[in-house]
């Protein structure tokens, strides 16, 4: 236990639900910290969620901070997601005491560079290259005026990323960013650290499924994208697809209309979703860009049979070899039809748990965490 332990955790929105990456990542550290012993201090900006008491039960306190959304907030040459979250509040309440702080994403680094805090240690957790991701969405809407502000903010991102230097400790999510970020800021201590998720034991079940499952934000662009691409590669299968997720956008909805094998299910609250996920025979992720770690990704290992993915979604994860991958939709149809045909057995559940105990263990990442704390 670290009872002497204390930390400030600010984070670019309030992790419950914890339903996306970010969010799953902050509320999943706050269990395991205080689990550790850890006296946390949350710092949440609020803006599309309500207060949610739950938090109570692991921070010693909890405060919430207005987001300034809105047309102005674009108007700087700050990024949009940083300039709309200073909060002279927020950096009171940090002055307080003078416990370390833990800045959630670029989103949350404005007062890194502080005079105030310069004696603090501070750490950055990195969730993203975000001007790498911002560009990706630059380039996957057709729709000018997301288009526009997507390529600015990335032009933003990118000057802005500077910031990071004042770090004292850069904690990554991926082998393949801690890799970028050392080499971007080579005086900084920079730390491999993987998302905390919640899973705790593989709890894959043998056997076959009799469907294909593809999931996550389906109003997101990338993952509409994803969903668009996955529809034209298995459309007309003699094989069921299931794509599920939150607010699924019109193009998907409209793209699988076309197949009789593509069934959509609209935002199924997280008991449906295990099912899903549980009862798939194979659960297939695809994404173009390979920064940061798919937390979607962990959810199938640990509670799906076969998962098929491409290099991009494993890049920097060390999880390629509990995956099939394909990069076509050539190889993506033929994996599909050997997998769906293949049970899925002890031996790949034993082999799956190893790795994951060994790299995704949220337990020992929280001890981690806080020697980096304590340090």
């Amino acid at each position: 236990m670290n009872n002497s332990l204390s930390v400030h955790i600010v984070s670019f929105s309030i992790p419950l639900p914890a339903n996306f990456g970010g969010v799953i990542d902050v509320f999943y550290k706050l269990k395991a910290l205080h689990s550790a012993g850890v006296k946390i201090y949350l710092h949440c900006f609020q803006y599309d969620r309500q207060p949610d008491h739950e938090l109570d039960k692991f921070c010693v306190s909890v405060k919430y901070y207005r987001r300034n959304t809105g047309f102005t907030s674009t108007l700087r040459l700050r990024p949009y997601i940083v300039q709309s979250r200073i909060s002279p509040e927020l950096v009171d309440d940090l002055l307080k005491d003078d416990y370390p702080i833990i800045f959630e994403g670029l989103h949350c680094c404005y007062y890194l560079d502080d005079e105030r805090l310069r004696n603090r240690l501070k750490i950055y957790r990195e969730s993203n290259i975000e001007h790498e991701y911002y560009y990706h969405l630059f380039k996957s809407t057709n729709n000018i005026r997301k288009k526009t502000f997507y390529l600015l903010e990335s032009l933003k991102l990118r000057l802005y990323q500077k910031q990071i230097r004042h770090a004292d400790c850069i904690i990554a999510v991926s082998k393949s960013d801690t890799e970028y970020l050392q080499r971007k800021f080579p005086g900084n201590k920079v730390i491999y650290l993987p998302s905390f998720h919640g899973n705790s034991e593989v709890v894959s079940k043998e056997g076959r499924g009799d469907y294909i499952l593809y999931h996550g934000n389906l109003s997101v662009e990338e993952n509409v994208l994803a969903a668009l691409y996955l529809i034209d590669c298995l459309g007309g299968l003699d094989i069921p697809f299931v794509i599920a997720g939150l607010n699924p956008d019109a193009l998907i909805v409209n793209a699988a209309k076309k197949y009789s094998n593509i069934l959509i299910i609209d935002s199924p609250d997280d008991e449906k979703m295990h099912q899903l996920i549980s009862d798939a025979q194979i659960n297939i992720l695809y994404t173009a860009q390979a920064t940061g770690l798919k937390l979607k990704l962990l959810n199938v290992l640990y509670r799906g049979r076969h998962v098929l993915v491409n290099s991009k979604m494993v890049s920097g994860t060390g999880l390629g070899e509990v995956c099939e991958i394909a990069d076509t939709k050539e190889e993506m149809k033929a994996k599909i039809m050997q997998l769906f045909n293949t049970d899925f057995d002890r031996s790949k559940i034993e082999k799956r748990s190893a790795i994951l105990s060994d790299l995704y263990d949220d337990v020992r990442n929280g001890e981690k965490l806080c020697e980096i704390i304590g340090n």
